[in-house]
């Protein structure tokens, strides 16, 4: 997994209004050329033009459900996953909720928005919990 150095995620901040998907979503052909001659950051046209379909698209789901919490978090019915892993090499990298999730963010114009990544996502925001059940952390954020 390739980590993205401080000061580079600073770049992106910069580059990117903060991350105001607001003001993204607006960016023209002056901004995207803009983008593309930053050194500091990735300068791959179709991450950039991904970066502006994704605000976008992420805007029109918070129209249509409210936010894009109760339209991610009903993938599970609002109840976290309580995975059971014995060991690590029970935890995978996708779900089939990942999946599903991944499929329709696609269908509603989402790019480089992959099942791995929907994983990763649904792990940060407390959707899943895939802490070993030999790990102390398994048992503080498991939900009774």
């Amino acid at each position: 997994m390739k980590i993205i150095p401080y000061h580079s995620y600073n770049s992106f901040f910069k580059a990117l209004d903060n991350f105001d998907y607001h003001k993204i979503a607006l960016y023209d052909k002056e901004k995207i050329t803009e983008l593309l001659q930053d050194a500091g950051i990735i300068r791959n046209k179709l991450k950039v033009r991904a970066t502006i379909s994704n605000a976008v698209a992420f805007l029109q789901i918070q129209n249509e459900f409210g936010s894009f919490s109760k339209y991610a978090w009903g993938f599970i019915n609002n109840i976290p996953i309580q995975n059971n892993n014995k060991s690590m090499s029970e935890v995978k990298a996708t779900s089939v909720t990942s999946d599903k999730l991944s499929k329709d963010l696609k269908q509603r114009g989402f790019k480089f928005i992959g099942s791995t990544v929907i994983y990763a996502y649904m792990l940060a925001t407390g959707m899943v919990n895939d802490h070993t059940i030999y790990c102390f952390r398994h048992q503080e954020v498991q939900i009774n």
